[in-house]
């Protein structure tokens, strides 16, 4: 028998401690220990009770002293620059000359009573800025480096003296004509496109080099470009809601996510069906109705495998199979080539170029041409050619056709994808990915049953060496299906502020010359740091083939000798480059020596910082003027000074600016000659360059653009999406700052209009107005016949494992390192509210077994290495983890370890050649190097290690510290 309680016996029990703790207080107050006298006590004794306290409040005057509390003397509206989607307004409070609180703005506009309310946007990040404008680790003072790089030893200097010894190295170097060896990284201009303009505009007036930085954090997902020929595309979040079906694939969006996590967990009341791909029980998982846990690393062939139940049980939407995509396209067996329009003699087209157009197979037989395609376009878009069909193509097909080089067997992209697809059965997808066979099975007929399916894809596929395949298989899951060009469909795949709204006024902005050096940041740190000089003979081999002809460019470029420069000068702000950067033992020993200097603007001490030579104190984003956007929603809305930026601190655009003035007045002093750009047809002109930099270039004023707020409005006046070109409607600085506004059209790098009543969601010119998709094919494209997708068997979505880098036997566990929920990259990881609601150190998640295994306890100081280096950190027991797996959620500054290392000492930088391709090779319409758009991505993971625990603090042998990868 159980133990029988007498709960009347705890009732009164709790009542005499309630009324206990009443007398104290009131013995309290009459002594003053409340700070209320003996007065007050008895006024606060005659309460009387409101009866409507909305309606009709008294006034009592002893209220005052909370009204006080909470009283203000202005506020402004802000956000938080922190390469975030979130882009969140944000009323800032100041009282007698200081940040003190921050508060959610509530007046988003609803533009669809049928949503949940947009309001209020933010997280606890975003509510603790504050505490940066007066932290510890702000830097108010122009420092200039005394000991070696990365010691910490500062001198403060005057601006006068921090601008001069930057001009004068510039001027120097551009003199040499080395002008191409100036590099500036900034990440993300969605979050702050004036800040980000501020360098950008003088390194492209310099002669400079832009660097990409979505490719390097590995969040691009190239297979998006490689498929349909575009930047990430998404669905507003809003969206989400409209859907039937989600599946949230690697995308933790209760973490990561955090404003827009409502829509997920809302549309649950529309009775939405959310289901979770994820390796881990993360805390989306927890939140959805099936989690589905596939080993790390083959998400592919779970996808394919989804597709082949979708295929062979005719759950596909043909009509859309046949128009939109290019699996009706006839393919060469003898070459694995598209047969081409001039491959076939008698079949004609108006077109200019018959190699550059496709062919497909009638309901008769008869062999016909795809309208559409490349070869009949001006260009990469072209909305005067549709991809309308007259006729009904076939989708399995396998014939001869008649060639100009003899009779050639032909099969259908259809074809050849169901031989491909026929390799992923249920029981290999359970042996390979730890899926049931039936589970896998049941939700892709449910996806495929579904009226209006969506696939939130996250970063957590992008890790891997074959992310470019992994995207391509699970997009193929929303076209096999037709999920695309409506609300509530489509694949949105969020990392990163990726796309910027007003496209077209910030590019103008940040490249006045219209002349651009962009590299790859993945390519460059690869080669400077010399690391292609350590991999494969193969991947090195087509590396080198890249660079020569040209598909991906290199800075400084190859002068006429054959001698390459060093980079020299790095520009860094908006961006923690030095604490991201995969390979960074080779980054830190071989790239950064090379660098004469290293200027980093910043308004936090931070990794780069700490490596740099000159630190300039930047104003923080409740300091100066600018605007934030986001493709997670469609509004635009400011930053506005609440304070005046503390200390000697400036606004990016101020600094930038005094830059270009000091050298301008240097270089008129000194006489120097402008100077020719090699590639482009300009001149360097740096006796003019402060005049050009604060010109604005499209209406020819002098010194228009001089503040800060004038770039903000330059922007919004020269974008189609808050200027458009066919109305007299225009959004102002002045009235975003009044409440956020809903951007009023698209320009051309989106693909839906903007619709009253309506969440974006992409792809409708495409779908719904029949225009070709800016591919080779004009549709979208899973076959992809360049030579290096043939040679590497990548020519349809396929598994692979990825490149073993360490040895299972030796190295044990996969390395993971996901986002996390207390920072925004390393911001703030270095906040104490944030350190307080975790370990306030670095941290790695172990599994049970895996720590019983090693006898490691909770809490525990560990090491984890493998043949690159170690790192010294605690260990955390995480149930909610697969066996075999150890996470270490990245970000955590380098000076927050014992040994000065950090989560990416354990991670190699290697790149995958499929991503250096031009295509088509002669022309690169379809895959061109543009930043943030196509080239290689700095992936991390497919990386080993082992874990041991450290006894005493002193260690144990552990990892080597071998050669970078």
């Amino acid at each position: 028998m159980s133990e029988r309680h007498d709960t009347t016996d705890e009732s009164d029990g709790i009542e005499a401690a309630r009324r206990d703790f009443l007398k104290g207080l009131g013995a309290a107050t009459a002594v003053g220990v409340t700070g209320f006298g003996l007065g007050q006590q008895s006024e606060m004794q005659s309460l009387e009770i409101v009866d409507d306290p909305i309606g009709s409040y008294p006034y009592r005057d002893w209220e005052d002293l909370y009204r006080e509390e909470w009283d203000w003397d202005s506020k402004a509206r802000s956000t938080h620059s922190v390469n975030c989607t979130g882009s969140c307004s944000w009323q800032v409070y100041v009282r007698n000359g200081q940040v003190w609180r921050e508060e959610q703005a509530g007046d988003y506009p609803r533009f669809d009573e049928s949503l949940p309310d947009p309001n209020p946007r933010g997280c606890q990040k975003g509510a603790c800025y504050s505490d940066y404008v007066n932290a510890d680790q702000r830097i108010l003072h122009p420092l200039k480096r005394v000991g070696e790089r990365g010691e910490g030893q500062w001198q403060r200097i005057s601006w006068d003296e921090a601008l001069t010894e930057i001009a004068e190295e510039v001027i120097d170097t551009v003199q040499a004509e080395e002008y191409d060896g100036i590099s500036g990284f900034t990440p993300i201009p969605a979050m702050s496109p004036v800040s980000f303009a501020s360098g950008s505009r003088l390194v492209n007036l310099l002669g400079g080099v832009s660097h990409s930085f979505y490719d390097w954090y590995s969040d691009l997902p190239p297979g998006q470009p490689i498929t349909w020929g575009t930047q990430t595309e998404n669905a507003e979040s809003a969206d989400w809601y409209n859907s039937d079906y989600i599946i949230a694939w690697g995308s933790n969006i209760n973490v990561t996510r955090i404003p827009d996590a409502k829509y997920f967990l809302e549309a649950a009341y529309n009775g939405t069906k959310r289901v979770g791909i994820f390796t881990d029980y993360s805390q989306t998982a927890i939140h959805t109705d099936e989690w589905i846990s596939p080993e790390p690393g083959t998400d592919t062939a779970l996808a394919l495998g989804m597709a082949r139940v979708i295929v062979d049980e005719g759950l596909y939407d043909e009509a859309h199979l046949k128009e939109q995509t290019d699996m009706p396209l006839l393919v060469r067996a003898d070459t694995g080539k598209f047969l081409r329009v001039s491959d076939v003699p008698g079949l004609t087209t108006g077109a200019d170029r018959p190699d550059q157009m496709f062919v497909m197979q009638d309901g008769q037989g008869n062999l016909r041409v795809a309208p559409g395609s490349l070869g009949e376009r001006d260009g990469q878009y072209d909305p005067s050619e549709s991809i309308s069909l007259n006729f009904d193509p076939q989708l399995a097909v396998e014939r001869s056709v008649q060639t100009t080089d003899g009779e050639v067997q032909v099969r259908s992209v259809w074809n050849n994808l169901n031989d491909e697809l026929a390799n992923y059965t249920p029981e290999y997808i359970y042996e390979e990915t730890g899926v049931g066979e039936q589970t896998h099975q049941e939700i892709a007929r449910e996806f495929a049953e579904a009226e209006k399916a969506k696939i939130i894809h996250g970063k957590g596929v992008n890790d891997w060496y074959h992310n470019d395949l992994g995207n391509r298989a699970i997009q193929l899951l929303v076209t096999l299906t037709g999920n695309l060009g409506e609300q509530g469909t489509g694949l949105d795949h969020y990392v990163g502020q990726e796309k910027i709204w007003t496209f077209k006024g910030w590019k103008n902005l940040s490249f006045p010359t219209g002349s651009v050096r962009g590299v790859p940041t993945t390519l460059w740190t690869y080669f400077h740091a010399g690391i292609l000089d350590n991999t494969d003979p193969d991947t090195a081999a087509k590396i080198r083939e890249s660079i020569e002809k040209g598909w991906m460019p290199l800075y400084p470029s190859e002068r006429e000798d054959g001698t390459r420069p060093d980079p020299s000068i790095l520009f860094c702000w908006r961006g923690n480059y030095f604490n991201q950067a995969k390979g960074n033992v080779a980054v830190e020993e071989e790239l950064w020596p090379k660098l004469d200097l290293v200027v980093d603007i910043n308004f936090r001490m931070d990794s780069t910082a700490m490596n740099a030579d000159i630190v300039l104190p930047a104003a923080s984003h409740y300091e100066k003027h600018d605007l934030s956007m986001t493709d997670m929603h469609t509004y635009v809305h400011p930053f506005t000074p609440a304070v005046e930026p503390l200390g000697d601190s400036k606004t990016d655009w101020q600094i930038f600016r005094e830059l270009a003035a000091k050298i301008q007045a240097l270089a008129t002093e000194r006489g120097i000659d402008p100077v020719p750009d090699r590639k482009f047809d300009r001149e360097i002109d740096l006796q003019s360059v402060h005049d050009d930099y604060v010109r604005d270039w499209q209406t020819g004023e002098d010194g228009a653009l001089a503040q800060d707020k004038a770039a903000a409005e330059y922007i919004l006046e020269h974008s189609e999406e808050s200027n458009p070109s066919d109305t007299d409607e225009q959004l102002t600085f002045d009235e975003i700052d009044e409440e956020p506004k809903r951007l009023l059209a698209t320009g051309d790098h989106w693909t839906s209009d903007i619709e009253d009543g309506e969440a974006y969601t992409p792809w409708k010119r495409y779908v719904q107005d029949k225009e070709p998709w800016p591919t080779f094919t004009g549709r979208q494209q899973y076959y992809i016949d360049h030579d290096w997708f043939l040679e590497l068997d990548e020519q349809l979505p396929t598994h692979k494992q990825g490149p073993v880098l360490q040895e299972k036997s030796e190295y044990p566990l996969g390395y993971n390192t996901p986002h996390g929920r207390w920072s925004i990259h390393s911001t703030w990881r270095d906040n104490t509210k944030m350190l307080r609601l975790q370990r306030g150190e670095p941290v790695v998640y172990l599994n049970p077994e895996d720590a019983a295994e090693r006898g490691i306890e909770d809490g525990d100081t560990v090491r984890v290495y493998n043949d690159l280096g170690s790192v010294e950190v605690q260990a955390k027991i995480y149930p909610s983890s697969e066996p075999g797996t150890v996470r270490h959620f990245f970000s955590w500054e380098k000076f927050q370890y014992p040994d000065r290392d950090n989560f990416n000492t354990l991670v190699p930088m290697y790149m995958k050649p499929t991503q250096l391709v031009q295509y088509p090779e002669d022309t690169g319409e379809h895959l061109h190097f543009f930043p943030n758009y196509w080239g290689p991505t700095g992936v991390n993971s497919d990386v080993r290690v082992e874990v041991e625990r450290v006894d005493d603090g002193s260690g144990s042998t552990g990892g080597q510290g071998g050669d970078a990868q």
